[in-house]
């Protein structure tokens, strides 16, 4: 983003000037090439169509470049990131995204540091191969997994955690790369393009009342569903819910059980306020974010996975974007 000069609002940045306003990348001693949409936007517009079309870029350009640095907007990166992910399967390089909470061209803007980072980090090679071959996001010191990330603060600089998984790498006056972590592929680079928009979230809240439900339940062409549930997986036990959520499931609806917490895992069963979910056959969803459930639901469901099918491989984990539990 970038400051509008007349009205002082902030608006998308022109990426094709961007050396303008960070010159300083000049100075690096590989070929930089920019690439922008034709009309950027604000990343609270960011579609589906959106990811097809970062996906393409990369398609288009995987053989010629070493990696790719995706400059995107705070409020939905981890959305985009987690779903670039799934799409990009066996990735062989880097795809970093990056940002900054100050827009560019403001004295104090973070923008330059993150971006310069980023660019460093995606030229990073050992061995003769890159250091990172995964989709991440790179913020202010940190460089996370890409759909293990949650934008936790509007406000300072440290915008983002991924609590569930340590950091890539931490960045401070040299760069250290947790190598163990890292992902590397194990076959030949695929990009997939469909994804199933008919899916959504639902949050739990006390005082939830049963029309609320079925409204949601009832929502036309619904396929998948994550519930954000209190805890480690529990949910109110009154029987209009359960069998709301039951009737549901069998009908056909995908439903994964994701924690509000931050930190840590979602254990059906653990309580018997999870049991009931056990019982009719929601998916539990472990330490995954609600951007990587929603991401991953809209990925499979536009692969054509249903049914059992579709429980295991949101079960698995396709991109390290979930922890094995001994609880499933």
């Amino acid at each position: 983003m970038m400051e509008d000069p007349s009205t002082g609002s902030l608006i998308p940045l022109d990426f094709d000037h961007i050396q303008d306003h960070v010159p300083e990348l000049r100075r690096f001693s590989v070929k930089l090439d920019v690439e922008s949409f034709a009309d950027p936007i604000d990343s609270s517009d960011v579609s589906i169509n959106t990811w097809q079309q970062l996906a393409e870029i990369i398609e288009k350009h995987y053989d010629r470049y070493d990696g790719f640095v995706i400059l995107h907007g705070t409020d939905t990166m981890s959305y985009s990131a987690s779903a670039l992910s799934f799409m990009l399967e066996n990735l062989a390089k880097p795809v970093i995204f990056t940002g900054s909470q100050l827009p560019i061209g403001k004295l104090r803007t973070d923008g330059k540091e993150n971006l310069i980072t980023a660019i460093e980090i995606a030229t990073a090679r050992r061995d003769g191969h890159p250091v990172i071959q995964e989709v991440a996001v790179f913020f202010e010191s940190s460089l996370f997994r890409g759909n293990r990330t949650h934008k936790y603060n509007t406000e300072d600089f440290d915008a983002f955690e991924s609590a569930n998984l340590p950091a890539l790498a931490q960045i401070g006056i040299h760069i250290f790369f947790n190598h163990a972590q890292l992902l590397r592929p194990s076959g030949p680079f695929r990009i997939y393009r469909d994804l199933n928009p008919n899916v959504g979230v639902l949050k739990i809240f006390p005082g939830i009342n049963a029309g609320f439900i079925q409204g949601v339940l009832s929502a036309p062409g619904l396929k998948g569903l994550v519930l954000e549930t209190f805890g480690s997986g529990n949910a109110p036990r009154e029987t209009w819910f359960i069998d709301s959520l039951a009737q549901a499931i069998e009908n056909g609806l995908c439903i994964i059980n994701v924690t509000q917490c931050n930190e840590g895992f979602v254990e059906q069963g653990r309580y018997k306020t999870s049991s009931a979910l056990s019982r009719i056959g929601v998916v539990p969803g472990a330490d995954l974010t609600t951007e990587a459930a929603l991401t991953k639901l809209m990925f499979l469901l536009g692969q054509g996975y249903h049914g059992d099918a579709l429980t295991r491989q949101l079960m698995a984990s396709l991109r390290g974007e979930l922890t094995a539990s001994s609880a499933w």
